[in-house]
């Protein structure tokens, strides 16, 4: 009987919990569950495992509900014959978002160490101050966000401190209007206030769990040089704030062992650890392996670039974290609205059935720089840059109506990627020798397309097809946190885990073409800022109307 550890990561994503298990001898996936919120536990009444309210604005999610869902997820897995007491190790990743505990709940966690095996969400009722977290859809924290840039000193200053500017998803802001708005003895009533991922290792470590380097750097509030919290964004923010957080910790901190609870009802190890959970882009970051200098690229409905960072510049836009696999490290993250559906929206023009090798043909039929055409593709108002419309230019840089068929497809593809890099290039991306892009997403399965991004990053790429790179993250991070304080890295950990593939290396000629063409890129992405500037302030823009998509 195969008698190798496990170790076990789970995921507390938007609309479900996942789970899976990989091997520690070889780092094979044994098993996988998941829980969807709203078909399995329809008593919330979520839709896409959250509340909208009725302002539009506010968006929550019921604290029971992850609570429940996890009893639900471990009978699942009980119920598939995985063997819990081969479990040496769990950590965990979630969506961002703020769990407020009521006071007296400490005391609740800890009596899980001896209590029944009465189900979780029966024990934990009466412990959260709000029944319903705020999570990271939440906009309705535009006011706390002006407050708090102008409290330290402006947005550049909040970023330079934090590593992102204020965000309305953020939980300084979420704590901020808690207290404006929310309870009148919040301060008195509340006993701890946790992230999504600390409130889940919470459950299972039956004691407050600290939250993570990495996903507090999401928060506005942890000074990203001194990896702690910054005492203006606290001062900023609510009195008395860092006694409700506790002190952050690495992320490949060990918590404790597993509470007697999942001892008695499920059937652990008393010796498994409970290794710091984290935000789920840090252990996406994980599960895909990242090194320094590599670039993740997920290409999908939008794009969204992860970098591993030496040295950061944080800037107005996109997002810097304390790395989660290297505690010296960064990374940096960027989104970008205008991925796959536009890439879509113009394969349809270029071929009315949707043809993918019609789109993948025009590329070929064109030459790297396009003779000097460069195009925006912006179908809905863009993160990065914030900007809506599509803006062709010649080679001198003079705005043009239309492109052929076959220029509009490398224009868009070129302008995507030469965005992706620009951007990653502000944020301190700096590829050195050996570095990789590493795509995902399922444009990722298009050779020619991946033949561009190669071209223009000036860097290999390779694909990576992870069915969960979060919760893969999370189990690879709980194998590490044994070893961490030994001096192993989180490289040498998961060395047995799956490579990515070699499927694009940059031609020759790319690093002329596109160093250039990215200078231009720049100054024309700032061209555009200032048209959509003078078409807010009534100067009609010169923009070619999109099309009804």
């Amino acid at each position: 009987m195969d008698s190798s550890p496990l170790y076990l990561g789970f995921d507390f994503s938007t609309q479900q919990l996942k789970a899976v298990v990989v091997d520690g001898k070889n780092l094979d996936v044994v098993h996988h569950s998941s829980v969807q919120f709203d078909s399995e536990l329809p008593e919330f009444r979520t839709q896409g495992g959250v509340h909208v309210h009725a302002d539009g604005l506010t968006v929550t999610s019921p604290v029971l509900m992850w609570v429940k869902a996890l009893d639900l997820l471990l009978a699942k897995m009980e119920g598939a014959g995985l063997d819990f007491s081969r479990v040496a190790a769990l950590s965990g990743s979630a969506q961002h978002g703020s769990v407020y505990w009521r006071r007296g709940a400490a005391e609740t966690l800890r009596r899980l160490k001896t209590s029944s095996t009465s189900p979780l969400h029966l024990l934990l009722q009466d412990c959260f101050l709000l029944s319903d977290s705020p999570v990271w859809m939440d906009s309705s924290t535009s006011n706390q966000c002006q407050q708090l840039e102008a409290a330290v000193g402006g947005a550049r200053r909040l970023a330079e401190t934090t590593g992102s500017r204020a965000y309305e998803r953020f939980t300084a802001n979420q704590i901020a209007k808690v207290l404006q708005t929310g309870p009148p003895n919040f301060l008195l009533d509340c006993e701890r206030i946790s992230l999504v991922s600390s409130f889940a290792a919470s459950i299972f470590l039956g004691d407050y769990g600290a939250i993570d380097l990495s996903d507090g750097s999401g928060m506005n509030l942890l000074d990203l040089r001194t990896r702690t919290w910054s005492q203006a964004c606290l001062d900023a923010t609510a009195p008395q704030l860092e006694r409700l957080l506790g002190a952050p910790q690495p992320s490949a901190s060990i918590l404790g062992p597993v509470c007697s609870y999942f001892v008695h009802r499920y059937g652990f190890s008393p010796r498994c650890k409970v290794v710091t959970f984290t935000g789920d882009n840090p252990a996406s970051l994980a599960g895909m392996r990242l090194q320094e200098g590599d670039v993740a690229v997920s290409l999908g409905t939008s794009d969204t670039l992860f970098l591993w960072l030496q040295q950061p510049r944080p800037a107005l836009e996109g997002h810097v974290f304390c790395n989660p696999v290297e505690p010296t490290a960064y990374m940096a993250l960027l989104c970008f609205k205008n991925g796959s559906l536009t890439r879509e929206r113009i394969r349809d023009q270029l071929s009315p059935g949707g043809s993918w090798e019609g789109f993948s043909a025009a590329l070929r039929a064109t030459p790297p720089g396009n003779n000097g055409i460069i195009g925006f593709y912006f179908d809905r108002m863009e993160i990065t840059p914030p900007a809506v419309g599509v803006y062709r230019f010649d080679a001198d840089d003079g705005e043009v109506s239309q492109l052929s068929a076959q220029q509009e497809v490398r224009a868009l593809v070129e302008g995507q990627f030469l965005s992706r890099r620009l951007h990653a290039e502000r944020l301190g991306h700096a590829p050195a020798a050996g570095s990789r892009v590493l795509a995902t997403g399922g444009a990722s399965s298009n050779r020619e397309l991946l033949q561009v991004l190669a071209d223009v990053f000036d860097t290999s790429v390779y694909t990576l097809h992870l069915s969960d790179s979060t919760c893969l993250g999370s189990a690879y991070r709980a194998l590490h946190g044994l070893v961490a304080e030994s001096g192993v890295s989180f490289r040498e950990s998961v060395r047995e885990g799956a490579e990515p593939q070699l499927v694009a290396t940059p031609h020759p000629a790319a690093r002329q073409v596109y160093g250039s063409m990215l200078k231009r890129y720049a100054r024309l992405e700032e061209r555009i800022l200032q048209t959509a500037i003078q078409g807010a302030a009534g100067t009609p823009p010169s923009v070619t109307p999109l099309p009804q998509l």
